[in-house]
């Protein structure tokens, strides 16, 4: 099965609180939704796709990468898919988080304010980084939690990735150890400015 993950925040085939989400996925070039709808469950929505197994595996497989602290699956009417083994959360300090990247995206942090209004409810994949945490992913959450002056978000450990402890090094040089030296850009520049950056980056890497 072909998952395609939607990355715009308008487009009339989904809910605009999927797409603020980023739960919005084409399975087959059949629109579905995985929408959050508590802290560690999400309802899964396969609109015309008929349903199986199958799609509801690679739905959440896909779903999870990007947030592993899901862990709690149901269709629309209700029924338990998946569960998983929750994650241990913990606190972590904005202070002791180093990025793995170094801009944030304007109109993301548009669309995650719309959904996050206190530190506790921001849960970002982390890695051991020296004495400190470096970021995986959710950037945008952690500029968003320093504007509105949370001292402290959620943390679970995952699984250490190379390039992201380049993509930190790269952070460093750049002037960026904690959340709060995050640049933030026009979605024209980010896109410009960050997808410039991967693309130079894993040439050279060959």
């Amino acid at each position: 099965m072909e998952i395609e993950r939607i990355n715009t925040y308008h487009d009339p085939r989904f809910r605009e609180k999927v797409l603020r989400q980023h739960g919005c996925f084409l399975a087959d070039g059949f629109p579905c939704e995985v929408e959050i709808t508590g802290e560690e469950t999400a309802v899964i929505r396969l609109g015309e796709l008929p349903e199986s197994g199958e799609a509801y595996q690679e739905l959440i497989e896909a779903f999870r990468f990007y947030a592993e602290h899901i862990t709690r699956f149901l269709n629309e009417r209700g029924e338990l898919i998946a569960e998983f083994l929750p994650l241990e959360l913990f606190p972590v300090k904005l202070t002791d988080i180093q990025p793995s990247q170094f801009f944030v995206d304007e109109e993301k942090l548009r669309a995650v304010e719309t959904f996050l209004s206190a530190g506790e409810e921001i849960k970002i994949p982390l890695v051991r980084y020296g004495e400190r945490y470096l970021s995986c992913d959710g950037h945008t959450r952690l500029y968003l939690a320093a504007q509105k002056g949370f001292p402290a978000v959620r943390g679970f450990l995952t699984e250490e990735n190379e390039v992201l402890l380049e993509f930190a090094e790269e952070a460093k040089k750049r002037g960026v150890f904690t959340p709060m030296e995050l640049q933030l850009l026009s979605h024209e520049e980010y896109e410009q400015k960050w997808n410039r950056f991967c693309e130079d980056f894993f040439r050279e890497r060959g």
